[in-house]
Formats: C-alpha cells, sequence, structure tokens
C-alpha cells in the first residue's frame, strides 16, 4: 500500500491541476496528509462515502492521465540520468584533482551548472 500511496502522490504532483478543486484536496488529505476517510469528511462537512467516491475517481483520473501522457515516468527516468551524469562527473572531477588539473576540475563544475539551470528551468 505504500507503494501505491507514493505512486498517487507523485501523479498528483504532476496532473493534480487538472482535478475538481475538491478532488484535489481530498486526495491530498488522504494520501499527503494521512488523514482518514471520517477526518476529512468533517474537515470538509461533506459524508464518509462522498470523500471515498471523489479519492476512487481522483486516482482514476490521475492513473488515466499517467497511462496516456507518461509525466511521471519521464520524469522519474529523467532523474535516473541526472544521478548517473553526476556520478560520472563525480568520477571525472576525482580524475582532475588526482592529477591536479584544476580547470577540469572547473569545467566539471560548470557541467553541473548547467544542469543545475536545467533543471531549475524545467521544474519552474
Amino acid at each position: 500500500m505504500a507503494d501505491k500511496n507514493l505512486n498517487i502522490s507523485v501523479l498528483l504532483d504532476h496532473y493534480g491541476a487538472m482535478l475538481t478543486d475538491k478532488q484535489r484536496e481530498v486526495i491530498d488529505l488522504y494520501y499527503n496528509d494521512d488523514l482518514s476517510l471520517a477526518e476529512i469528511a468533517e474537515q470538509e462537512g461533506i459524508s464518509r462515502q462522498g470523500v471515498r467516491d471523489n479519492i476512487k475517481r481522483a486516482e482514476a483520473q490521475l492513473l488515466e492521465m499517467e497511462e496516456k501522457l507518461h509525466a511521471a515516468e519521464r520524469f522519474k527516468k529523467m532523474m535516473e540520468m541526472f544521478e548517473a551524469v553526476n556520478l560520472q562527473l563525480d568520477s571525472i572531477e576525482k580524475d582532475y584533482a588526482l592529477q591536479h588539473r584544476p580547470s577540469g576540475v572547473r569545467r566539471v563544475n560548470e557541467i553541473r551548472g548547467q544542469l543545475s539551470r536545467f533543471a531549475d528551468e524545467y521544474f519552474s
């Protein structure tokens, strides 16, 4: 269940804006704030069944959007690629440092800066 909770939370980050305000609020309270159906019902002024229905509809919409758009999957792959590149840069940087080549270390840091700027632009 924890894996599913994480998956829904990730999908909510990517597609939450496409849900209704009520669906987004209810599913956020359920998955991210870990509130029970009863707690959400009391807070939102709706029945437990209404909360459950909103959650199920929102889950279905999030899963359908990911099935069609694959944004969360692409994001995960991109983050894995960033990590792999960063590990390679660490290795190159160590080699340059051992060879006492500060210009190489600077170039590695420039590449890191470019990757960081790309990520900042992508995620803003």
